[in-house]
């Protein structure tokens, strides 16, 4: 683990509530009696400490419970699955499992789904994103086990991070479409307030169009996160009913891509001679539709294994002190058929 902090135990929480450990341990049980000043006083104190009562405590001789903890954003997004199926792969090595909740992009919702998977006391948690709310990221920093935080490359790190910059994947696709002669380029994404990912690609396209002194104001707000291939189409439908002269849109994910790449053909828009469309994902819809669509491929299965590997080698060296560590991976910019011509 990055240093000798442990996680705070039950007489860390008696000692700042001034409070016997028995009554730290009858305050956590509702049929048992404490009076409502002093339970409020433990409760406040184990929340400033980061403490998650251990329920597993009574039936457990080592700390060794065989599995991770994981959070991740959507169950049925194709690139949060094959995330986890990397850190399943390589987990599986040392017989370690997944136990998996997801927080529907809902950072609240987070700080639920860590507070009740660190009661079951896993050898170490994964969670998707580098922002959380004040109590989530107190609990991980004091959990006294490997976290690593994926997908995204947070500027105050909790632990280790395995994940890539949104706002460069973005840049990537800009700067493509410019070379290409488009200089009307618009973004279509989802409710950047809960889809910090997406937030980091609208950024990473706002800065680049700025640069490139482009005008980067043609921004569309699909709905909330995950944005269907319907929500995709019906915003690109407003999009260009807004701007009619745009050459290009930037889609916050290759299904939002694909639900604009329909609306052009439903609107008889030629794509990619009239409109250029990219995506983000590698999803397989985006390879296969007609034309294919330019995406970029953020190596979701590596992200999953390099994760595993992490958590391995922390597991393997719990008793020495080890720092911070990023592993930064470079998505691919896939050139298809929805931005460059064949012909």
């Amino acid at each position: 683990m990055k240093s000798s902090r442990k996680a705070p135990t039950m007489a860390d929480v008696a000692r700042e509530a001034g409070v016997s450990p028995m009554t730290v341990s009858r305050a956590f049980k509702s049929d048992a009696y404490v009076n409502d000043e002093t339970r409020k006083a433990i409760l406040v104190a184990a929340e400033r400490l980061g403490y998650v009562m251990d329920s597993m405590a009574s039936g457990l001789s080592s700390r060794k419970t065989g599995f991770v903890a994981v959070t991740i954003p959507s169950i049925n997004n194709a690139n949060f699955a094959d995330t986890i199926r990397g850190l399943t792969d390589g987990l599986q090595q040392k017989g370690l499992q997944v136990l998996l909740g997801y927080t529907s992009y809902n950072l609240e919702e987070e700080e639920r789904l860590v507070r009740q998977l660190l009661t079951r006391r896993p050898e170490a948690i994964v969670v998707t994103g580098g922002k959380h709310t004040e109590k989530c990221r107190t609990m991980l920093e004091n959990a006294g086990i490997p976290v690593i935080e994926t997908w995204d490359i947070p500027s105050d790190p909790i632990d280790s991070v395995v994940g890539f910059s949104n706002a460069e994947a973005s840049e990537m696709i800009v700067r493509h479409l410019v070379s290409t002669g488009r200089t009307k380029i618009a973004f279509l994404g989802g409710d950047t307030s809960r889809d910090t990912r997406g937030f980091d690609r609208r950024r990473g396209f706002t800065r680049t169009m700025e640069q490139l002194g482009l005008d980067a104001t043609r921004l569309t707000e699909a709905g909330p996160p995950p944005i269907s291939m319907r929500e995709g189409a019906d915003a690109f439908s407003r999009l260009v009913q807004k701007w009619p002269d745009t050459e290009a849109v930037v889609c916050v994910s290759d299904l939002a891509g694909f639900g604009a790449l329909t609306e052009c053909q439903r609107l008889g828009i030629d794509v990619p001679g009239k409109m250029a469309i990219a995506g983000f994902g590698a999803y397989e819809i985006s390879d296969i539709c007609v034309p294919p669509i330019t995406s970029v491929d953020p190596h979701c299965y590596q992200i999953g294994m390099l994760s595993a590997q992490r958590i391995i080698d922390l597991l393997s060296d719990a008793d020495e002190e080890t720092t911070t560590s990023q592993t930064v991976l470079e998505p691919e910019l896939l050139i298809r058929a929805s931005t460059v011509s064949t012909s």
